[in-house]
């Protein structure tokens, strides 16, 4: 799960214990693990130290620890090294400041060992009751969505789906906490939302402004669709998905344009209704622009040429230009 792609989770430290350790790999047996567990025993050690603890190859104390990573069980102060390649640096020698010749990972992939790991144990040392965990989950639910239905239960991976965390939010509403009631068509008769999210929502179903468009990352927790809320349908087989590096064009919180992984490709979600689509490809455009896109070459409208494509005068007058291949649009370095 983890080496494919795993999902990273936020938590306050305080809270870490209340809410228990996220779903994860089954951990790691063997020797190997072991050794690694107890270097980091005492407390956090950087790579170096765990690689003199462990005595193994470098590869192999590698890989282990990043199997721990992703059971749940090893943590780093960095950001870095989940960013960076997952593979171990190559040795690269250099000169100490005391003339001293050192092999060093040099480059981007040294990131992946960068900061000082810990064992995440010391994180969940207090184990509350089960009721107690339960409560709190339902609380982060609410301040997560401020509607929870069950697509949005299950879309976060909580163990017991939505049967596990039902109770607690009754709980909570019968302590005025939350609201019960069928706030989204369509999303199930269970729903349960904070009562400032449904002022909320009746404040926009009686907005009478122009529509507001965001470019969201397919995957990010605040683009609800693949989630909470199911995918509009299309025609073809092929179809959106909640891939990190795709980005979602929303306008008036309805899904207009999906620009899959790697900027070839757009799809449209809604009907090509001309302004929809206007704003939604200027809106994209903007965010290219800014630098948060780099460059993006598209290629394919809808599984067809972008030339020719009803999105092909939208996009010259966003400011994508043509090249060999396709639509292009460089940000601003």
């Amino acid at each position: 799960m983890g080496r494919d792609g795993g999902r990273v989770a936020l938590y306050f430290r305080e809270d870490a214990a209340l809410l228990g350790p996220p779903p994860s790999d089954p951990p790691p047996d063997g020797h190997l693990a072991a050794r690694v567990r107890q270097a980091l025993a005492g407390g956090a050690g950087f790579w170096d130290e765990i690689l003199t603890a462990v005595d193994a190859a470098p590869e192999e104390v590698f890989a282990t620890l990043w199997s721990l990573v992703w059971a749940g069980e090893v943590t780093n102060d960095l950001w870095m090294p989940l960013r960076a390649p997952h593979k171990l640096p190559k040795p690269r020698a250099s000169t100490s400041r005391f003339g001293r010749r050192t092999a060093r990972g040099g480059g981007a992939a040294h990131g992946a060992i960068a900061g000082r790991w810990s064992l995440t144990q010391r994180l969940f040392a207090r184990a509350p009751s089960g009721d107690e965990r339960l409560r709190a989950q339902a609380e982060l639910l609410l301040e997560r969505h401020g509607v929870v239905t069950r697509a949005a239960v299950l879309g976060d991976g909580v163990p017991g789906g939505f049967a596990g965390v039902y109770r607690p939010l009754s709980e909570l509403e019968t302590l005025g906490r939350c609201r019960r009631g069928y706030f989204l068509a369509g999303l199930g008769g269970a729903q349960f939302a904070m009562p400032g999210a449904v002022e909320r929502l009746r404040d926009l179903r009686d907005a009478d402004a122009d529509p507001v468009t965001l470019v969201l990352g397919a995957a990010d927790p605040a683009q609800p669709f693949g989630a909470a809320v199911p995918w509009p349908k299309r025609d073809t087989k092929r179809g959106p998905s909640r891939t990190f590096g795709a980005q979602v064009v929303l306008s008036g919180g309805a899904p207009v344009l999906y620009l899959e992984r790697g900027g070839k490709s757009l799809l449209t979600l809604r009907a090509t209704d001309p302004e929809w689509c206007r704003l939604a490809v200027a809106a994209l455009a903007d965010w290219v622009k800014d630098g948060r896109g780099r460059r993006v070459a598209i290629e394919r409208v809808d599984g067809v040429s972008v030339f020719g494509s009803p999105l092909e005068p939208f996009l010259l007058a966003a400011g994508f230009f043509s090249g060999l291949r396709g639509m292009e649009l460089r940000g601003e370095r």
